[in-house]
């Protein structure tokens, strides 16, 4: 995983192990495999009882263009319904229409939502 996160994703470039495993160890991880062989990996920031937030998802090279990726948010979504979960998030820069499939759009008020943002600040 943090090879595929820190190497081969644009979002999470660079990041280190630590922060993968601390990220990881405070969601919900979930793996795909194929055999013994994972091919994607997805994590879940949630309260499992209002609120998630999709993030972390990758699905190796050689594994794509098989529908894993959509497989794996249904499942996910599935899963969170499941628990009462009535609202998830996520960002992506290419892959929406994998969402789309899946029933994500876009945010429906946008203007509601705030950020801080301290990616790339050197303190």
């Amino acid at each position: 995983m943090h090879r595929w996160l820190s190497g081969e994703s644009y979002w999470a470039a660079g990041r280190t192990r630590d922060v993968v495993d601390r990220s990881f160890a405070a969601s919900l991880g979930v793996g795909v495999y194929d055999g013994g062989t994972q091919v994607g990996v997805a994590r879940v920031v949630t309260d499992r009882a209002t609120f998630a937030w999709v993030c972390d998802v990758f699905v190796d090279a050689g594994y794509r263009g098989r529908g894993i990726g959509t497989w794996l948010i249904a499942a996910i979504t599935g899963h969170l319904q499941a628990d009462g979960v009535r609202r998830v998030v996520l960002a992506t820069r290419d892959a929406h229409e994998v969402y789309a499939g899946v029933g994500f759009r876009p945010l429906a008020a946008p203007e509601r939502w705030m950020e801080i943002d301290r990616r790339g600040v050197v303190a």
